[in-house]
């Protein structure tokens, strides 16, 4: 049959996606290192300027004093972790799904869907978080002055030697509580923005590939509006000193809040918005280049929907246009 949507290789997919999300992270990484140090930067003293008056004056800043390198500080972290999560995540997903879902062609309701995205954000967190921590350590300790740590394995080594496997995974509560929610709203709000761009008489699988990437930026902006002040409480304490912070985050909520006002929650707001569709869109066209080439497959359309939160790309083979859009799938996170 001509619409017969063919198999896809999960080994395929799981290539796509890793070399698509390592595109993303190399082109996205720099405007996570201005993120992370302007959610870390201490409160300027009374009559002193901050450190950092907002993203473009970090990025020029970090640019003049350390060059290049210095933007890509911490990368390798997440580069490793992004092929698992990918994996982990389609799996907490589609899990999510299943258990709520009596037969497999039950629609889900919005509720259902944000729970589904939820669990995938649980599922995610055993990866992310080690990772996510040497990442900020890495990419603060330059603008601190202090070069604790030669790369991403001394800095593993150096943080299990200090406190054990506790040290290397500290923050998880919090990283549960950025991602959990965040890709809930994400799931629900993509495929709600589906539903409003379909047109009248016509289904969500015919719907076209524009207004796909369209629900899945907006859906990516509900997503980081979510997690931005789990993301600014986290990163501050991951990077903070051992035993500063006693009671985790309530300390560090505590503390924002008394010396930088509530707006301090939604540091690094812009950089976040800044990266997302140029490091999507490489991360797209990469893993299209990587099946074509590599693997020497048909490679036609990758997932461009994770655009603000994850670092993965999708791509389909053998896949008939009227059948594309219903294997549009957008993930929870990056990178993050």
């Amino acid at each position: 049959m001509a619409d017969e949507v063919k198999p896809i290789s999960p080994l395929k997919n799981l290539l796509a996606g890793g070399f698509g999300g390592m595109c993303l992270v190399f082109v996205g990484h720099p405007l996570d290192t201005v993120k992370v140090r302007l959610q870390t930067q201490p409160p300027s003293l009374p009559g002193q300027p901050p450190m950092y008056s907002g993203t473009f004056d970090c990025f020029r800043k970090t640019l003049m004093r350390e060059g290049i390198r210095g933007l890509y500080r911490g990368m390798a972290a997440p580069i490793v972790g992004v092929t698992p999560m990918f994996a982990v995540c389609f799996f907490g997903f589609g899990l999510g799904k299943k258990l709520q879902q009596k037969h497999p062609e039950d629609v889900l309701s919005y509720p259902q869907i944000f729970a589904a995205g939820m669990l995938s954000g649980v599922f995610t967190t055993g990866i992310m978080t080690p990772g996510e921590r040497i990442k900020c350590l890495l990419q603060i300790q330059a603008s601190s002055g202090e070069t604790k740590y030669a790369g991403p394995l001394d800095c593993a080594k150096k943080l299990y030697k200090e406190a054990g496997i506790r040290g290397i995974y500290k923050g998880t509560v919090l990283t549960l509580m950025r991602d959990v929610p965040a890709s809930g709203m994400y799931f629900m709000t993509y495929e709600w923005l589906k539903n409003i761009f379909t047109p009248e008489g016509k289904s969500v699988n015919e719907l076209s590939v524009p207004r796909i990437l369209v629900a899945g930026g907006f859906a990516g902006i509900f997503n980081w509006a979510v997690a931005i002040p789990p993301d600014v409480l986290k990163s501050r304490f991951q990077t903070a000193p051992p035993g500063k912070y006693p009671n985790g985050f309530r300390d560090v909520l505590r503390e924002l809040i008394r010396d930088e006002g509530i707006t301090s929650l939604y540091k690094g707001f812009n950089a976040v918005m800044i990266r997302a569709f140029p490091a999507n869109a490489v991360s797209d066209w990469r893993g299209l280049c990587f099946f074509r080439l590599g693997l020497r497959a048909e490679c036609r359309w990758s997932n461009f929907c994770l655009l603000l939160r994850l670092n993965w790309g999708l791509s389909f083979s053998g896949v008939q246009p009227s059948a594309r859009a219903s294997l549009f799938v957008p993930f929870p996170k990056p990178l993050r």
